[in-house]
């Protein structure tokens, strides 16, 4: 596993160029774009990692996967996706073009910027603090590292920056699509796009989904069999924005993205594979992830779809 790992790792390594940090949000800008980490985990424990290991980063719309998984064990799916759809998009992750087209005007689906938002406005908390600290509280089970927090820096320079999300969520809340208190509900949502995690917390998140919930470092019962299922198929047809259908042809392993340079993989049965590199593409996935991604589907034959 190392060797093809290290394989993986240059191969990633030679694309970096190619791809530029994420600047809208300007504490994203501050990271290094030559960084590039590798992680696995097995359903086992085994934790293989390789790269620049120590580099930590918001995991921005990863953590649509921990709010989405929490709004379905809470609340049943059907009430879930009576608000949001289950259908990939062609549009960029924060469209309004979209959504304002689409009659009704429910979000595509719980990935893209406006499903997620909507998904946080249904979770059954009465404020941002609490809702923010029940995603956290299970990023940190899916991870198995209870000292998981979020970069406050980089959660208040989102929520100074982040005019199309209010957009996005004042336009929801005007055709009647969302309840509720906007800034409440985006404050939660701009916090917990935040939480800071490594390529190793990563991997053990993907191995936690590929294990139908169980996490495999700490034994923990995460989330039902169901969902992890449900999850899984949301990542592989939606898990990369409008670059899902190019990863699922390259890569084809159920996988979600975050413009911190994140990738979180599941391979069910098997393991979870993650990257971090924020040297992002024009889509807004990592270049070197997606490459040494490509990579290790192949040489280890990873591939589900």
């Amino acid at each position: 596993m190392i060797t093809a790992m290290e394989e993986a790792l240059k191969k990633g390594k030679e694309v970096l160029h190619l791809g530029k940090v994420a600047t809208y949000i300007p504490e994203l800008g501050r990271a290094n774009p030559n960084a590039l980490a590798i992680a696995s985990c097995t359903l086992d424990g085994q934790i293989t990692q390789t790269g620049d290991v120590g580099t930590r980063a918001s995991i921005q719309s990863i953590s649509k996967i921990a709010s989405l998984a929490l709004a379905i064990s809470e609340l049943g799916e059907e009430e879930v996706f009576s608000k949001v759809g289950v259908d990939p998009t062609a549009d960029p992750f924060n469209s309004i073009m979209r959504l304002e087209m689409r009659k009704p005007h429910r979000p595509q689906n719980p990935l893209i910027n406006a499903g997620a938002i909507v998904v946080l406005s249904i979770l059954p908390y009465p404020d941002s603090t609490s809702r923010y600290l029940a995603v956290l509280d299970l990023v940190r089970k899916l991870c198995g590292n209870s000292e998981i927090v979020a970069n406050e820096k980089v959660y208040l320079s989102e929520k100074a920056t982040s005019d199309r999300n209010r957009s996005l969520a004042y336009f929801l809340r005007s055709v009647g699509a969302m309840d509720g208190d906007i800034e409440d509900i985006l404050d939660s949502y701009f916090h917990q796009c935040g939480i800071e995690c490594t390529v190793k917390d990563l991997a053990v998140m993907g191995a936690t989904l590929a294990n139908d919930g169980i996490n495999p470092i700490t034994q923990e019962k995460v989330l039902s069999p169901r969902v992890c299922r449900l999850i899984r198929a949301l990542m592989a047809t939606c898990g990369l924005y409008d670059g899902s259908g190019e990863f699922a042809v390259r890569v084809g392993i159920p996988a979600k993205s975050g413009v911190g340079g994140g990738i979180v993989a599941a391979v069910p049965g098997k393991l979870g594979l993650a990257t971090l590199g924020p040297a992002l593409d024009n889509k807004g996935n990592s270049v070197g992830g997606i490459e040494a991604m490509e990579y290790l589907s192949e040489k280890l034959k990873l591939r589900v779809l």
